[in-house]
């Protein structure tokens, strides 16, 4: 009778698909568990989950204003030269942006004439430097996690 030896895997990818199959591709070297595709669609998921992440800061804001939805529009052409988003996604998100786009002129009159000019001049001064502090963070400009953007800094002071 034969024994049923278990087969040295190590060299092997590690990915297993839904319904318990293996992948049975050789390992990427350099890559401790995944051969070069699957290990390629991993880096590709977490550089979407980023860009989704860096497009939702400059949209999260409580006043948007055309310099946040510029800033997040970008990101999203960056990431689509770049392969983490799909074109049909961002065509999505596109559309979307038009349509906020139309909106800001509305918003600005409505904060201007609710909080005045200079209350909407410091808001927007505040999230241009909230968004270049966010693209480009240093020690001392790196928001922390206990500073809230949600809340403007115009209005927490009144």
């Amino acid at each position: 009778m034969s024994t049923n030896r278990p087969k040295d895997r190590s060299h092997l990818c590690a990915f297993t698909f839904a319904d318990g199959r293996h992948c049975r591709t050789p390992r990427r070297s350099g890559h401790p568990h995944l051969c070069f595709f699957h290990a390629r669609k991993e880096a590709l998921s977490r550089a979407a989950e980023q860009a989704g992440e860096d497009v939702s800061y400059f949209l999260s804001d409580t006043y948007l204003s055309a310099c946040d939805l510029t800033s997040a529009l970008g990101r999203v052409f960056s990431a689509v030269a770049q392969g983490q988003i799909k074109p049909k996604t961002a065509a999505t998100l596109a559309y979307l942006g038009q349509t906020l786009n139309q909106s800001i002129q509305l918003a600005q009159h409505e904060f201007i004439n609710a909080f005045g000019t200079d209350c909407w001049r410091k808001e927007l001064l505040s999230s241009v430097e909230a968004n270049n502090a966010h693209d480009a963070p240093t020690p001392e400009s790196a928001p922390t996690p206990a500073q809230d953007r949600a809340q403007p800094t115009s209005l927490a002071s009144k």
